[in-house]
C-alpha cells in the first residue's frame, strides 16, 4: 500500500482521503486547521503560504495530490494558494530530498477561453483570458517541468453534498433562463473528482493531462429549468422579469465551451454521476432547503 499526501485536503481532497483510506493506504491530509479531516487521515498541520511550517512533512510519500482551494477569490489569493502554494511544496520536497512517483494537480477547465460553444480537449489551445486561469496554467507549467513525474486534472465545475448555492438561487427564483445563445457548461460530481484521482493514481503510467467533466456539456438554461422542475418551482423566463421590473440574477457566466471526457473515460474511468441529472438527484434528496430549516 502507498502513502499518500493530500496538500489542500479540502473538499474534494477529503472525499479522496476516504476512498484512499478503504483501500488501506495510508493517508496524510495537509492543511492549516486539520482537526475535523475524516476518521482515517492522518493530520498535517501546515500551511502552504508559510514555506516554515513545510519542513516537517511526512517522509516516504509515494504520491501527491495538490488540491487546494484559494481562500480568497482575488488574484493575490489565486496566487497564493496555487502558483506560490506549489512552488513551496515542490521546495520543500527538494530540501527535505523526498522524490515521490508521482504529483497529481486539480487545476481547472478555466485555462481555455474558448466562448462559442466550441469543442475541447486536451489538446486544444490553452489561453486564459482571466488571472484565475492565467494562475492555474502557470502552476500546472511549474509542475510539469519539475523533476517529479506530474499529472494535471482540468476539473469542471464541482459540485455535489454542501454545494447548494444554484439549488438555493433556483427555489427562490433569483435565477432565470436564457434567450440568447446557448450558454454551455461543464461539471464534474465531486464524488467523481475523487473517483477519478483515485482511477489514476492505480494506473501504471497516467498521461500528464486529463480533462476531469461528466459526460455531459451541458446547456444553462437546461441545467435550470431540469433543476426547477425537480424542485417544483417556476423559473423566471427572460419576459417575466421584464414584467415584474426587476430581472431575477443571472448565474455567473465563464466562457462558453464544450469539453471531452474521452482521454479520461479511455483510461478505464467509469463515472458515478454521467450527467449532471444523477450527480443532482443525488444532491436535491440529501438537501433541506432553507425554508425547510
Amino acid at each position: 500500500m502507498a502513502r499518500v499526501l493530500i496538500a489542500g485536503c479540502g473538499y474534494v481532497g477529503s472525499a479522496l482521503g476516504e476512498l484512499l483510506v478503504a483501500d488501506g493506504h495510508e493517508v496524510f491530509g495537509l492543511r492549516r486547521n486539520p482537526e475535523n479531516l475524516p476518521a482515517g487521515i492522518k493530520p498535517v498541520r501546515a500551511d502552504l503560504s508559510l514555506p516554515e511550517t513545510l519542513v516537517s512533512l511526512p517522509t516516504g510519500i509515494d504520491t501527491i495530490f495538490y488540491t487546494a482551494g484559494a481562500s480568497r477569490s482575488d488574484e493575490e489569493g489565486y496566487r497564493y494558494a496555487y502558483l506560490d502554494g506549489m512552488g513551496r511544496l515542490l521546495g520543500a520536497l527538494a530540501d527535505l530530498a523526498e522524490k515521490p512517483k508521482r504529483i497529481f494537480f486539480t487545476s481547472s477547465t478555466s485555462v481555455y477561453d474558448q466562448r462559442r460553444g466550441e469543442w475541447v480537449d486536451e489538446e486544444s489551445k490553452a489561453a486564459p483570458s482571466s488571472y484565475r486561469g492565467d494562475i492555474m496554467l502557470m502552476t500546472e507549467r511549474l509542475l510539469l517541468a519539475g523533476e517529479i513525474p506530474g499529472t494535471v486534472v482540468r476539473l469542471g465545475g464541482i459540485y455535489g453534498p454542501g454545494r447548494d448555492r444554484l439549488l438555493r438561487a433556483v427555489a427562490r427564483g433569483e435565477v432565470a433562463a436564457s434567450d440568447g445563445e446557448p450558454h454551455y457548461t461543464n461539471r464534474i460530481h465531486r464524488d467523481d473528482a475523487a473517483g477519478c484521482l483515485r482511477h489514476l493514481m492505480q494506473l501504471e503510467a497516467p498521461a500528464s493531462l486529463y480533462l476531469g467533466v461528466d459526460h455531459e456539456a451541458a446547456e444553462e438554461s437546461a441545467v435550470l429549468r431540469w433543476l426547477a422542475d425537480r424542485l417544483g418551482v417556476k423559473l423566471p423566463e427572460p419576459g417575466d422579469a421584464d414584467r415584474e421590473g426587476e430581472a431575477p440574477a443571472r448565474v455567473r457566466r465563464a466562457g462558453s465551451k464544450r469539453c471531452r471526457n474521452d482521454r479520461l473515460v479511455e483510461s478505464g474511468y467509469r463515472f458515478q454521476y454521467p450527467t449532471f441529472r444523477e450527480g443532482y438527484e443525488m444532491v436535491i434528496r440529501g438537501w433541506a432547503r432553507p425554508e425547510d430549516g
